[in-house]
């Protein structure tokens, strides 16, 4: 996707000449509009006298201003009017956060729909939000709901291509250093969403381990991370049979990215492992054809954790980040792992193969194991489309939560919540854990149809220990996620943002843990 340019200016919109001149607009009470410029006001009073248009939230209205005789101090093609809503000053941040962000990606649909390349957005004031915050969510929602996949698609002779904007002006009375380092934010955030939707988009013949391999060696490269990539033979080496067990009906051998960021006077380390499943054919156990062409996403988890690493390398933030993705395809060939064969996992524990469907558990599982004898981090967290039973239980909605450790979870729901990707979290227990029982090995790697998402839960629970953990099943929301004007159809690139306001907010949590030990 082409690269677009944000900029904040104290130019005066009068003088801006591009495609779209925004406005966003408050709605006070009924007929009563908020906006801050006299012109625009006058028409909105005509507007809202016609009833054409109340400043409810997404509402639009565009004005052509060099066609009416009364806009002459406009440069600007058109002008665009958006709702903001009603704001009371009750609302929770978050949802004032989210409102920006929607904002953004109303501006940026109808800027699709006109072909604009240059906008301009006055930055709006909201009661109870900082201006930086304004400024970090109206960009993230613009450059998010801009996002679209073009690379196998020709250019249509008989229509003007569109590329996307190519320019995004934030209007501001002063520019401040909080206001770009809002922005700055905004970006960093969308920017690595939409590199994990690149990622998902590409189909399986074009993303392949490989890929995830020559992604990660990039990634080192030009943010200057250490990346290791462990091959099959590595992997026979280390006894990671759960990966290897998974790659044996396929023609691409397997891959173990690793990326490491390291600063030098870090005190701790967060691991993450995301589930890098290129295509899964279900296996032995066949998925039904009708969709199956969507499995292509089922390594949504890892393109998470690998462009998590773009915005660490980008932001360099005072914690260590360490993040692999086990890689594979899942096929039916002829060496193909069958129901009934046991394997044994890199920290010995055998699993009875019950449903060759269950894979992402098991190349989970040896990387955890691996990532956290090998690493030693202060806590590990997983991002996987798991299981078909989260989206049963909390549909496109919500990703599932589950884990060992209440403050892990605890700040990775109120993570969620600030960035617009709620969660929700599922129990986990001796109940459960013994629905995974097998009579012929440790473990078996289905307990069948009841609890199914905390059931594989409990399965990645053997391999993490005393060590803090969250698991994160994304398979209701890694693709058709609750439909939002910033959100695109297909991959949402779910979980990419939720992590970075982790490690953005974790040292604020430590800080607060610290003053209550005291």
């Amino acid at each position: 996707m082409k690269s677009t340019k944000l900029i904040l200016t104290e130019k005066k919109p009068e003088q801006f000449s591009g495609d779209v001149l925004v406005y966003c607009v408050e709605q006070l009470k009924k007929k009563v509009l908020k906006c801050n410029n006299a012109i625009v006001n006058s028409w909105l009073e005509k507007s809202g006298t016609l009833e054409e248009f109340s400043a409810k939230e997404g509402e639009l209205l565009l004005f052509y201003p060099k066609v009416d005789k009364e806009s002459g101090s406009f440069s600007v093609k058109r002008l665009l009017v958006v709702g903001l809503g009603k704001i009371e000053g009750k609302e929770a941040h978050d949802e004032l956060r989210e409102r920006c962000r929607l904002t953004g990606g109303h501006i940026a649909q109808q800027a699709g729909k006109v072909k604009a390349k240059k906008i301009m957005i006055c930055l709006p004031e909201i009661m109870g939000m900082p201006a930086k915050e304004v400024a970090e969510c109206i960009s993230e929602g613009v450059l998010l709901g801009d996002y679209r996949f073009l690379k196998y698609k020709k250019n249509d002779p008989e229509e003007v291509s569109y590329q996307g904007l190519e320019e995004i002006r934030l209007c501001v009375m002063s520019s401040t250093d909080a206001l770009l380092k809002g922005m700055r934010a905004g970006q960093v955030a969308a920017l690595a969403a939409r590199e994990a939707m690149d990622m998902a988009n590409e189909p399986g013949n074009c993303w392949t381990p490989s890929h995830f391999a020559a992604h990660g060696r990039m990634l080192a490269k030009k943010y200057s991370l250490k990346c290791t990539v462990l091959d099959k033979d590595d992997m026979k080496r280390l006894g990671m049979g759960g990966i290897l067990a998974v790659n044996q009906g396929s023609t691409e051998p397997p891959k173990m990215v690793v990326l490491e960021y390291r600063p030098i006077h870090t005190s701790q380390t967060v691991l993450l492992v995301g589930k890098g499943l290129t295509f899964d054919s279900g296996g032995v156990s066949l998925k039904p054809a009708l969709g199956m062409e969507d499995m292509k996403y089922d390594m949504c988890g890892g393109a998470a954790v690998m462009a998590l690493m773009q915005a660490v390398g980008e932001e360099r933030p005072d914690l260590g980040v360490v993040a692999i993705v086990p890689a594979t395809d899942n096929m039916a060939g002829g060496s193909a792992l069958k129901p009934g064969d046991i394997i044994t996992h890199y920290n010995g524990v055998t699993s009875e193969i019950v449903n060759t469907d269950a894979e992402g558990r098991l190349i989970l599982a040896d990387a955890l194991a691996y990532g956290l004898e090998k690493y030693k981090p202060d806590c590990v967290i997983d991002l996987a489309t798991l299981t078909g039973a989260v989206i049963v239980a909390l549909g496109h909605h919500r990703s599932g939560l589950l884990g060992n450790n209440d403050e892990l979870a605890g700040r990775l729901l109120a993570a969620g919540e600030r960035s617009g990707e709620p969660l929700w979290r599922l129990p986990l227990g001796k109940e459960y854990t013994k629905l995974i029982e097998s009579k012929v090995a440790d473990i078996k790697n289905s307990g069948g149809k009841t609890a199914g998402t905390i059931t594989a839960a409990a399965y990645l629970e053997k391999f993490v220990g005393d060590t803090p953990w969250v698991h994160l099943d994304i398979a209701g929301t890694a693709w058709e996620f609750t439909e939002k004007s910033y959100v695109p159809k297909g991959p949402s690139g779910i979980g990419v943002r939720t992590l970075l306001e982790l490690v953005r907010k974790w040292k604020k949590f430590e800080e607060s843990k610290e003053a209550l030990a005291k």
